[in-house]
């Protein structure tokens, strides 16, 4: 009987694996592109990071350090936002 299981659990895997889409090719991104990509990606790591510590925090003083650095943040958030978003938000 486990062995009726086992095969028709490789059967659906092998079926599932057959119904996947080719996945779909991103263009070619230069590399000032992947490093705007990746330096994104880290601040809205540490953005993330300094929400949880200030929402945890109980200490006034660091919860005021922690305002700035997201403010800081933020700040540089907004100066990686691509120039097409920023025409676009601005044209609506």
């Amino acid at each position: 009987m486990a062995r009726g299981w086992e095969s028709k659990s490789v059967e659906a895997q092998i079926e599932s694996a057959g119904n996947k889409q080719a996945p779909i090719h991103e263009p070619e991104r230069t590399p000032e592109q992947l490093q705007n990509l990746r330096d994104r990606e880290n601040l809205e790591l540490s953005r993330t990071r300094v929400q949880r510590e200030l929402a945890a925090s109980e200490n006034p003083r660091y919860q005021q350090i922690l305002r700035k650095a997201l403010a800081d943040l933020e700040a540089k958030l907004t100066r990686l936002e691509p120039p097409q978003r920023t025409s676009a938000a601005g044209a609506q």
